[in-house]
């Protein structure tokens, strides 16, 4: 990079995976200087770690992203659309549900891919230095001074810093987070849940198609555990398996070949001669833990702020993890244009916007593992009736998918205020007499129409 003089700020980013490398991308276009800081080395050169090869769900919120920085078209290159999911029942009948309406898909890419393009890209930047293996060890929250250790021909070495703003972008285990816990009236919360994940692999056939359908997310719901399949665009699938870290059935309970053996065998006998290895990979493999990350506020002094998992590291079910971390970066390059450059307006209204709509959608992604992990093939009566009325008024009845990967200007906090209404819509519904035998009847229409329209469509205006 050629260091050019007439930069506005000098900005420090603290992690370069696929959110510091896209907001690192923006800034530097807005002629900004931006140092990158990564403790780990650069993944273009080296294995990515075990566990963060998980695959990546793609919805609208993340191309808008993408279309900003013009890498969009690129990034599909490497990117496989899914138009449905297809659940896998125990006694192996299959129940599909598409995502959204006709040509519609959401896009399944691995991390690895969309980080290398995002780095490369980040790394041709005129006002972008990149720095790996250099660990944060200090922020002075007051001025964005900052520190980093690194290694130098077998010495540790160290050096400071200086900046206007720092962003954290370093993750669910953000350094920068632990830091602002010794600031003053910083809040934060971590909660795990009872499960933990490992991946999985289906290889491809030898001719390099697929053993499954390869247009589709694929989910083999078991109430307390789950298995997800999402395709690569080489014709492989790559799996992960949630499940109780603890407990009667869990990873700590399953520690020999024979009991790992007869758990797929009991529970997923369909998929286990497909998949690679799987005995040695569940035995040879340490469960990642799945938590959720609240944090008040994202910006302190207004000199260091927060963005995407660091801020609000949430549960991977809905797979808006990365589309709501995109976001927040769309976010920032809206807000740099409409307060034109002014840091002391910009960052209180990025940590107001973001703040609402991402505590929904980690509430959204938190209740659906129960609904995918519960998914029965024979659909609950309030499902069919509320699936005929959207079929029929699908302007009056728009489905979380569409709401929240499709509807751009959908925001995420009104998509949960919506569902949360045709939820208690649906459950009056539910009420009326005999409802069992007559739910295909007109009139239990004309009454989802008028109270539709009476307390659903204010919200969808």
């Amino acid at each position: 990079m050629t260091e050019l003089t007439h930069f506005k700020n000098k900005i420090t980013i603290a992690g370069s995976g696929p959110v510091g490398a896209m907001l690192a991308i923006i800034l530097s276009r807005e002629n900004y200087l931006v140092d990158v800081f990564e403790s780990r080395p650069d993944p273009r050169a080296h294995n990515a770690q075990q566990g963060r090869s998980i695959n990546i769900t793609l919805s609208e919120r993340a191309w808008a992203a993408l279309e900003v920085i013009g890498l969009d078209n690129k990034v599909r290159q490497y990117a496989t659309p899914l138009h449905k999911r297809i659940f896998h029942s125990k006694d192996g009948s299959l129940s599909e549900q598409s995502y959204g309406k006709k040509n519609q898909a959401i896009w399944s890419i691995s991390r690895e891919k969309l980080t290398e393009i995002l780095i490369s890209q980040a790394e041709q930047e005129t006002h972008v230095n990149l720095h790996f293996e250099q660990r944060l060890t200090y922020i002075d929250f007051s001025t964005a001074c900052a520190s980093f250790s690194y290694l130098k021909a077998g010495r540790k070495g160290h050096k400071e810093v200086d900046a206007d703003y720092v962003f954290a972008a370093d993750g669910a285990f953000s350094k920068v987070r632990r830091l602002a816990q010794e600031t003053p009236r910083f809040s934060y919360s971590q909660r795990y849940m009872e499960q933990s994940y490992i991946e999985l692999t289906i290889a491809a056939n030898e001719d390099g198609s697929t053993k499954l359908s390869p247009h589709a997310s694929h989910i083999w719901p078991r109430k307390d555990f789950l298995l997800v399949a999402l395709p690569n665009n080489n014709g492989s699938f790559t799996c992960t398996l949630y499940l109780n870290y603890q407990g009667e059935t869990s990873f700590s309970s399953l520690t020999t070949p024979e009991a790992v053996t007869g758990f797929f065998l009991h529970n997923f006998t369909d998929v286990m001669p497909l998949l690679e290895n799987p005995i040695s990979e569940f035995l040879n493999k340490t469960p990642n833990p799945l938590f959720l990350v609240s944090v008040d506020p994202w910006v302190i002094n207004n000199k260091v702020a927060l963005v995407g998992d660091a801020a609000h590291a949430m549960l991977p079910f809905y797979g808006h993890g990365l589309n709501s971390s995109f976001e927040d970066c769309h976010v920032i390059a809206e807000l740099i244009k409409l307060h034109n450059h002014d840091w002391i307006k910009i960052l209180p209204a990025y940590y107001l916007q973001r703040k609402a709509n991402t505590n929904a959608i980690s509430k959204l992604s938190n209740d659906y593992f129960f609904d995918i992990s519960h998914f029965e093939s024979d659909e609950l009566l309030s499902k069919k009736i509320a699936d005929k009325f959207a079929l029929k008024f699908p302007e009056l009845w728009p489905s979380m998918d569409e709401m929240i990967s499709f509807s751009r200007d959908i925001s995420y906090e009104k998509a949960r205020e919506i569902s949360l209404e045709q939820k208690i819509i649906m459950t009056e519904i539910m009420k009326i007499k005999d409802i069992q035998l007559c739910w295909k009847k007109d009139c239990v229409y004309q009454k989802l129409e008028k109270m539709t329209l009476i307390r659903l469509l204010p919200l969808l205006k």
